[in-house]
This record gives structure tokens, sequence and C-alpha cells, in this order.
């Protein structure tokens, strides 16, 4: 069974960075769109941006502009650069095929705050 597995996060200022992580155990990328979901405490999980294997983009309205997401298919990685990071964006950042049909890894830690 394949693993997601999230790393990258922490504790940042209001207009700092982080660049979030996430790999595969499997060489499963180049079968799926993959995308970035976040969930923030007493809230739904959300879409936050996805990616095609030809690199088609989708970013959602409240994270277009300050975030870019990436995919190295033949290392089975995807990034999520963030900046100027605002306490809105604070939540557990998952990722996972756009479908959501992969096993949920752990996912990592965002906080922002002064």
């Amino acid at each position: 069974q394949v693993q997601l597995v999230e790393s990258g996060g922490g504790l940042v200022q209001p207009g700092g960075s982080l660049r979030l992580s996430c790999t595969a155990s499997r060489n499963i990328f180049r079968n799926y769109i993959m995308a970035w979901y976040r969930q923030a405490p007493g809230k739904q999980r959300e879409l936050v941006a996805s990616i095609t294997f030809s690199g088609n983009i989708y970013y959602s309205d409240s994270v277009k502009g300050r975030f870019t997401i990436s995919r190295d298919n033949a290392k089975n990685t995807m990034i999520l650069q963030m900046n100027n990071l605002k306490p809105d964006d604070t939540a557990v950042y998952f990722c996972n095929s756009q479908s959501g049909y992969l096993p949920w890894g752990q996912g990592t830690q965002v906080t922002v705050s002064s």
C-alpha cells in the first residue's frame, strides 16, 4: 500500500514562508493528478492546489499568487512553496491525489502567528 509523507511545516510569522514536501513510497505520481489539501481546526478539509502530470495547475482563490505547487514525477515528490503566509493559512497540510483516493498521511502542521 502506498504511503504519503508530508514534511516541512512549522511555526512562522505572518508574511513568512515555508516549503512543504510530499513523498510517496512507490512510483505512483505519474498515475494521478496530485494535490495539496489543508484542514484547519473545526473546519472541513479543503483543496489548496493541484497539478497534473504534464504540469497544469489549479490554485484555490485563497492562496493564488502566494503559493506555488510543483512536482518531480521521477522522484515521486511534490512541493508546495508558501509565501506571504497569513494566520488564516494555519492548518494541517496533506497531500493526496485530487480525488483523495490514496491513503491519507499524517499531514504537516503549519502555524502562522506572531
